[in-house]
């Protein structure tokens, strides 16, 4: 076996799937320390909008379950004491840690990290004809799920899944198994003045439109897109 035994098995769910625009909604995580797991990490992450139904129909997530939720500016922090600087691993890794990356550069804390993708392994040694993503991967090596698309089981599914992968073909291939930097390159966002958030509450109330995000949790580039897509719609005050 080789040196992934040591690290943390990480699952989002968001808003979207932009780390741009799109927020986390839910994190979960489990601590694995030589081959054992050593700690769980689950929280549901108010996003501060009212989630698209497609999401809630996804994830079985509702409003209600993140209404009296933590912010990410909290989260982040707790998440990062729990996962110290061990890799990441996770079925697309890149999409959480661009997600887990933009928050933590917002609260201008480091977030660099090594990783391990269970769909770039997928990719290398399932069969072409085989579909790849977790769920068909797991049921490919006979893993059942506990549920899908609900971050802490889905993290248990990629932690099963990398675990069934390097049995099969750690041997022959060891180096596909070792982490890699991950990269994503991310700005810290700016928050917006009291100026645009008058400006924008003013066309609000002009325009009659109600809002499905809170104007106090929008950064400087949000409440820009939102004025001018509000503009473009329905004109100037």
């Amino acid at each position: 076996m080789t040196n992934t035994l040591t690290y943390i098995a990480i699952d989002l769910e968001t808003t979207g799937l932009n780390p741009k625009l799109n927020k986390i909604i839910e994190i979960g995580a489990i601590k694995i320390i030589n081959g054992e797991e050593a700690g769980e990490f689950q929280t549901f992450v108010n996003p501060y909008q009212q989630l698209p139904e497609e999401i809630t129909k996804l994830t079985g997530i509702t409003d209600e379950d993140l209404e009296n939720a933590p912010g990410i500016e909290t989260v982040i922090r707790e998440f990062l004491e729990f996962a110290g600087d061990l890799p990441l691993v996770g079925h697309q890794v890149i999409f959480d840690y661009s997600f887990l990356k933009k928050a933590a550069v917002n609260q201008r804390l480091s977030f660099e990290r090594e990783g391990i993708d269970t769909l770039k392994l997928a990719r290398k040694f399932m069969p072409a004809e085989e579909k790849k993503n977790l769920r068909a991967a797991c049921e490919y090596f006979g893993i059942v799920p506990i549920e899908s698309h609900r971050a802490l089981a889905d993290a248990k599914a990629a932690n099963q899944l990398l675990l069934e992968l390097e049995k099969h073909y750690g041997t022959e291939n060891p180096r596909a198994f070792l982490p890699e930097k991950l990269n994503y390159k991310v700005k810290k966002e700016q928050p917006a003045s009291k100026r645009q958030k008058e400006h924008l509450q003013d066309l609000l109330k002009y325009h009659r439109i109600s809002l499905t995000v809170q104007i106090d949790h929008l950064s400087k580039n949000e409440i820009s897109r939102i004025t001018d897509k509000i503009i473009g719609q329905y004109g100037r005050i």
